[in-house]
């Protein structure tokens, strides 16, 4: 097997482990069976091994000390504090972009992506799939413009911990009372942090980055005390512990 193939089997393997893991197919604690998964995957042990070693990682499962691995557990209060750390840390590329001074050409492509944010919720032609991929695209763009792989590659391992992605509530907000409304308050933010990079006001940048990501703590609340039954729609809350 050459080098590509290798990375595409390890790809695959980190996609769907990951999925599993986030879906609740394996309990909080529960030690993670590598033959079961390998065959479930349609892999061999040694990508899923490096699979797991890079979920280690990112917080998603923990080593046990007889050998292997088991599913992370997490309380209310880490899922809390990973949605605050997502927002420093965007709030910090945001801020780095104004105060260095965003590539235009990156401004111009995020100001067409706001655009089509804008046309996405269009209460006329309101198309959620849509809104949904462009803005995991806003978040990957925002973190990029800080010019910094170090600030880059922190920000996308943020977004991995479980329920702390711009997009993890999503997945069950269309059950959310007023949810279009809460998706227009996002794109408002959306636009305003692209206007503070623009106009070069870092504070400002970095304090909008910041509010942003407690919109997502604002679903966590509602989702995790109004509506328990849509937990199971939102990537990662299986694994907490309520």
């Amino acid at each position: 097997m050459d080098r590509t193939d290798r990375n595409a089997q390890f790809t695959r393997a980190l996609m769907g482990l990951r999925s599993l893991v986030l879906n609740g197919a394996f309990a909080g604690g529960e030690r993670l069976p590598e033959t079961n998964v390998a065959e479930r995957l349609g892999l061999s042990r040694t990508p899923l091994r490096q699979a797991m070693d890079r979920l280690v990682d990112e917080g998603l499962l923990e080593r046990v000390e007889t050998g292997g691995c088991r599913v992370a557990r997490f309380s209310m209060d880490e899922i809390v504090a990973a949605i605050e750390l997502r927002g420093v840390l965007e709030g910090t590329a945001a801020r780095l972009a104004a105060e260095r001074g965003a590539d235009p050409d990156m401004l111009q492509a995020m100001d067409d992506l706001l655009c089509a944010l804008d046309a996405a919720i269009d209460p006329e032609r309101f198309d959620f799939k849509t809104y949904v991929r462009l803005n995991d695209a806003f978040h990957d763009m925002l973190a990029e413009m800080a010019g910094s792989q170090i600030v880059a590659r922190e920000c996308a391992r943020a977004r991995r911990l479980p329920a702390a992605s711009p997009g993890a509530f999503l997945q069950g907000q269309d059950l959310i009372p007023d949810f279009r409304d809460s998706l227009r308050r996002a794109q408002v933010q959306h636009r305003a942090i692209h206007d503070a990079i623009r106009a070069r006001e870092g504070a400002r940048a970095e304090a909008l980055g910041r509010e942003h990501a407690r919109l997502a703590r604002t679903n966590l609340e509602y989702v995790m005390t109004q509506a328990p039954d849509l937990a199971d729609r939102v990537p990662g809350l299986a694994l907490v512990e309520t």
